[in-house]
């Protein structure tokens, strides 16, 4: 999954499109030229003390970068980043398939309704908090088991909601401590448990940064690297900046597999 940002903030400058559509379109084309099987396009920043923009804002920014990649590339699946359900409505009436959620359906009660309505695949993402305060709260009994536990009660809501192709996302980044991000990737294979694909959005985190005390700029390596771990514990998406190292971490994870190394 290749991240397009149409937003002016994103914690990765070179990520951003700046809201240029032409610039959206040519960063979509490389992806998928590199290998990319989907394209998520979202319009605002959920960084750690990232604030909420209105409704309007975040529409004026996804929908024409969706509109124009839909136009060029009608058959690549493309992910909305966004947990309103007027966003999601609007971005799958442009041509988008899947909505990527980091609320899990619960900051927007008509959101599940839109995804049901249209049958769009559903990916639920682990959050406590928000996006503004949520790195104030990181306390867990144990990280994994809760939000195990989260997950089991989320897929009962989903599937009450007539919501049926959906991956998880543990949500690296998002509450959690850098010790509890690695957690998660050392356990990742419990989630396996649900029987749902695991989405994994790692790239270029602060978490890496601050392992390799360098910036989000040069943590390439450290992200191809935790790319092959989750690969190995059960990662079935890679959400991407750079989509050839992980076409290659990929590669290589495969032949592993096939192999009988791992």
């Amino acid at each position: 999954m290749g991240i397009i940002n149409a937003t002016p903030d994103s914690f990765y400058e070179q990520g951003r499109t700046n809201r240029s559509v032409e610039k959206a379109v040519e960063m979509a084309s490389r992806m998928l030229d590199e290998g990319a099987s989907i394209l998520d396009v979202g319009g605002m920043s959920t960084r750690p003390g990232a604030i909420e923009i209105p409704v309007g804002e975040e529409l004026e920014r996804v929908i024409p970068v969706i509109e124009a990649i839909h136009a060029d590339f009608p058959g690549v699946v493309i992910s909305v980043d966004t947990y309103r359900a007027k966003v999601a409505e609007e971005a799958i009436r442009s041509g988008a398939t899947m909505v990527n959620d980091i609320s899990g359906g619960q900051w927007d009660p008509d959101l599940l309704g839109v995804v049901a309505d249209h049958q769009a695949a559903y990916v639920a993402m682990h959050i406590k908090g928000n996006p503004e305060n949520m790195q104030h709260h990181t306390d867990y009994q144990d990280v994994v088991s809760d939000i195990l536990k989260y997950f089991v009660s989320r897929l009962q809501v989903l599937e009450k909601a007539g919501i049926g192709e959906v991956l998880l996302d543990p949500g690296f980044g998002f509450a959690k401590t850098m010790e509890q991000n690695y957690q998660l990737i050392d356990r990742l294979e419990i989630f396996r448990l649900l029987g749902k694909p695991l989405l994994i959005g790692l790239s270029r985190k602060s978490t890496l940064s601050k392992t390799i005390g360098r910036p989000a700029e040069e943590t390439l390596e450290a992200t191809t690297a935790l790319h092959m771990i989750a690969l190995q514990n059960g990662a079935s998406v890679l959400r991407v900046h750079d989509v050839r190292p992980a076409m290659d971490a990929i590669a290589v994870h495969n032949r592993l597999v096939a192999a009988k190394v791992i």
